[in-house]
């Protein structure tokens, strides 16, 4: 089982961060802004809607950071073969990493059989790495295990908690997804990081990636730069 970091730890940031533009109003203009401060920064991924995919790959194809797409986003309520079409679209166009929500309507009536399938054939479909979103806030605890559960056999690279706009990760939450995965998947904590003393918590609780529009000002805080003309209040 994969180590946690502990208090005693020096937490960096940057590798964690999937730097998040899922606005519905962005623009060209922002997300060149988003990835040149993936780059600059070191950050995981720059994750943007599906259309935003071949600007971010041409952007970002002489660096070490991810281009990752949303699918079935944010409702998670599309059809299988719209979510196929979708995540094998992206994958064409160049992205590298997948953040699906699955159909919490299934999952609320016990159809797990049908989430595996579909969650299954994007693994295998796109060949990509996957990160299934839960949304946990409008989960139960026992809920939340099952998903994880049928999301690990299909084939998920990462369990992430939340798209956002249902509420947030906490660290609660992670901690529960840590004791479930035992290290086996990557857990992506997502929604509502707004301080670095947040973040590192959640890595601390065995978040292994971050999902957040705020990954500049993470890492200003986390060094001490001053704001700037670009803060927290002025992101997505």
């Amino acid at each position: 089982m994969a180590r946690r970091p502990t208090a005693d730890d020096g937490v960096d940031l940057a590798p964690y961060i999937d730097h998040s533009l899922l606005s519905p109003t962005a623009t060209a203009e922002q997300v060149a802004q988003w990835c040149a401060e993936g780059d600059r920064y070191g950050f995981a991924s720059v994750c943007i809607a599906p259309c935003h995919v071949p600007q971010a790959v041409d952007l970002l194809h002489n660096t070490k950071v991810k281009v990752c797409t949303v699918i079935g986003f944010p409702t998670g309520a599309t059809t299988s073969g719209t979510k196929l079409y979708e995540a094998q679209e992206a994958a064409e166009r160049g992205a590298d990493e997948l953040d699906v929500v699955i159909n919490l309507g299934w999952l609320k009536e016990g159809k797990t059989e049908a989430i595996h399938r579909e969650i299954a054939t994007i693994c295998e479909e796109t060949g990509l790495l996957v990160k299934a979103i839960l949304e946990t806030a409008v989960l139960t605890p026992p809920e939340i295990a099952l998903a994880a559960e049928v999301c690990m056999d299909a084939g998920v690279s990462f369990l992430k908690t939340s798209t956002g706009w249902q509420g947030g990760a906490t660290v609660e939450v992670v901690r529960q997804l840590w004791e479930l995965t035992q290290g086996q998947v990557g857990i992506k904590a997502s929604g509502g990081i707004g301080t670095a003393a947040q973040a590192v918590a959640l890595v601390q609780a065995g978040a292994t990636r971050l999902g957040t529009s705020r990954g500049v000002d993470l890492m200003r805080q986390q060094k001490e730069e001053p704001a700037g003309e670009v803060n927290g209040t002025d992101r997505p």
